[in-house]
């Protein structure tokens, strides 16, 4: 059977990475992937869980900028508070010249992408955003406690703590994949990436609607097991009671590994609502193809639901 890793393309123009610093610290460098039209001045960004690295969304990067959209994927620096992440962020999208983005959030990727459009609504520089099994307040995993002294702790203890909330149960073969593959990112961190973002993940912080409100948004989560509790997710949807949601009904902490087709089809049926706008992500010599396709996927997936009926 192929496996995910398999199908990373090494040779691909999207590696290798680009490394980028924009803080006073040389230290802090930002990581990024950056394919498809660089004419496009709206395009998707892409915020990985605390065990991922940019490259966790290669399945989407490959997808999306063939059908024609600019799509970005990143690997943060290490910074120690939501503060000093959006400070960060914000300098490192003046720095690409990128006025407005999308972002697609995944886990502590989704928090973050919340609380850095919570920070720019008086100069907003989020349109849109895709929370992927993610939350809007970090008490859930009643860890605040220790966020402070992550930073003390030995690189293979917060592994261990990390690795306690994958999926330990019996799952299909692709979310085993989708799981080894995401051991093997988790490997490739150092003490202080892995540190600084379960400080991020567990420092006591919640997003404040108000501040957001106006910002379109598409909560994706999965029916099966994953790291977050029923309570979290029913909380994201009284924070954003106007949402869409895509409802995955598997694919555990990782769906965009291992259900990466409907993770990409929702990802487009998100961005369809700005074709036509100057804050598409898409080429618009791509759009009628493009939108060909989703409406068939989205057929796909309605005579699915059906049959399940």
């Amino acid at each position: 059977m192929r496996k995910v890793s398999d199908d990373l393309p090494p040779s691909h123009p999207l590696f290798p990475k680009n490394p980028i610093i924009v803080d006073d610290d040389d230290s802090k460098i930002w990581s990024l992937y950056d394919a498809g039209p660089r004419n496009i001045r709206c395009p998707l960004i892409f915020l990985p869980p605390v065990s991922g690295t940019a490259d966790v969304f290669f399945r989407q990067i490959l997808a999306l900028t063939g059908w024609g959209y600019r799509v970005i994927a990143l690997q943060y620096p290490v910074y120690w508070d939501h503060l000093e992440f959006c400070d960060g962020f914000r300098k490192l999208l003046d720095h690409l010249q990128l006025d407005k983005v999308h972002l697609f959030g995944a886990s502590l990727g989704g928090f973050l992408a919340q609380k850095f459009a919570e920070y720019t609504h008086k100069s907003p520089r989020v349109h849109s955003l895709i929370l992927c099994n993610s939350f809007s307040d970090t008490s859930i995993f009643n860890q605040t406690w220790t966020a402070n002294s992550f930073w003390l702790m030995p690189s293979f203890m917060l592994k261990k703590i990390v690795l306690g909330n994958f999926s330990s149960g019996p799952v299909d073969p692709m979310m085993a994949d989708a799981i080894d593959f995401m051991v093997d990112r988790l490997e490739s961190l150092g003490q202080s990436e892995l540190a600084s973002r379960l400080t991020l993940n567990c420092q006591n912080s919640y997003v404040e609607p108000h501040k957001i409100r106006d910002i379109p948004v598409t909560i994706m989560d999965v029916f099966d097991q994953s790291a977050l509790s029923t309570e979290a997710k029913e909380e994201m949807y009284k924070l954003y009671p106007n949402a869409r949601r895509a409802h995955l009904k598997t694919g555990g902490n990782f769906p965009y590994l291992c259900r990466s087709a409907e993770v990409n089809l929702y990802v487009q049926i998100h961005l369809l609502q700005f074709h036509g706008t100057k804050y598409a992500a898409i080429d618009p010599s791509m759009v009628s193809a493009e939108e060909l396709e989703v409406q068939k996927g989205s057929l796909g997936i309605s005579q699915e639901e059906q049959s399940c009926q």
